[in-house]
């Protein structure tokens, strides 16, 4: 199986020229565009939607240049929700760095996150193809509802899977699958698309899922950001769907006032109950589940080294560390 650092070798070149044009296209007259963008963009992250675009483009042989602009707009309407998220959240770590809004304000993070919307909008028509337009403004339209039910479902103990299925769908897996699909647009291999848009929904769903699974088992340092961080905001992922599910009476009792309040102090508890009810091993099963779709998925494509690397990928989403 082909690991992260060979598929990372294997697009070294275009991503080079994706980050030379995020760089590019960040340029603003404004300082304070540029100096947040700039800080978001720089990071830490791991470019996977981007690399998305560069694979799923190159297993048909592409030989023109539009991968390169379209990568660099999934990057750019990514970083614009990660600028909107951290707001909403009231995140000060992410990546393990200080958030935009920590360092600036909400009001300068929400601002130059609209810039980048714009920006990547602006991108999207020097391609000239109704049909990536039709995708990503629709992708952009279904993460912006899923952030809405994300919303809804706060500090709401009543929220089922399916309720939360759909909000990873929408807020995580969209822009995961409209990289993928774009990939065989690009190409005119129209035959392809839902091959390509079905990887990409099942990839983002199952990396949203371990997501869920290192928020309560993995350490600080190495998910770049603070253990618990949803169960404060009052987000009821799977983990804790299951665990109230599957808990005793008593457990109930206190990972409903947990998600209803929010808050710091009911991060070991809410663990012991998640531990005492295998809640982490069902979220991991799940996400192996989605990967299993997703590389199902790839079966009628033609074989080369980029195919390789969308299974790598898959197995990468659910066996990281961060």
């Amino acid at each position: 199986m082909m690991d992260i650092t060979t598929i990372r070798s294997l697009i070294k070149e275009d991503m080079q020229a994706v980050d030379a044009l995020i760089y590019e296209r960040l340029y603003s007259e404004v300082p304070l565009v540029n100096q947040i963008g700039h800080y978001i963009v720089n990071s830490g992250g791991k470019r996977l939607r981007p690399a998305l675009v560069l694979l799923s483009a190159h297993v048909f042989d592409y030989k023109g240049i539009h991968h390169i602009d379209l990568a660099a707009i999934i990057e750019f309407i990514h970083t614009a929700t990660l600028l909107h998220d951290d707001v909403v959240d009231a995140s000060e770590l992410r990546r393990g760095k200080q958030t935009a809004n920590h360092l600036w304000g909400n009001e300068a993070s929400v601002l130059v996150g609209d810039f980048l919307y714009s920006r990547s909008f602006q991108m999207m028509v020097n391609v000239r193809n109704m049909r990536i337009m039709e995708i990503l403004s629709d992708a952009t339209n279904v993460i912006a509802e899923g952030e809405v039910l994300q919303l809804i479902n706060c500090h709401e103990p009543d929220t089922t899977e399916e309720e939360y299925l759909r909000v990873i769908r929408s807020k995580t897996a969209k822009l995961f699958e409209a990289g993928t699909q774009i990939g065989a647009v690009i190409n005119n291999q129209l035959q392809y698309e839902e091959t390509l848009a079905t990887y990409g929904r099942h990839l983002g769903t199952a990396f949203q899922l371990i997501d869920d699974v290192l928020d309560y088992s993995a350490e600080a340092e190495d998910i770049g950001k603070n253990i618990g961080d949803d169960l404060v905001e009052g987000k009821p992922t799977l983990p804790l769907i299951h665990a109230l599910k599957k808990s005793s009476p008593e457990q109930q009792t206190l990972l409903r006032k947990a998600i209803v309040d929010g808050g710091k102090e009911y991060i070991e508890p809410v663990k012991q109950a998640i531990a005492s009810t295998n809640a982490i091993a069902y979220t991991a099963q799940a996400a192996q589940q989605e990967v299993e779709k997703a590389i199902s998925a790839l079966t009628n494509l033609p074989p080369s080294p980029y195919l390789d690397a969308l299974h790598g990928l898959a197995h990468f989403a659910i066996n990281r560390s961060h």
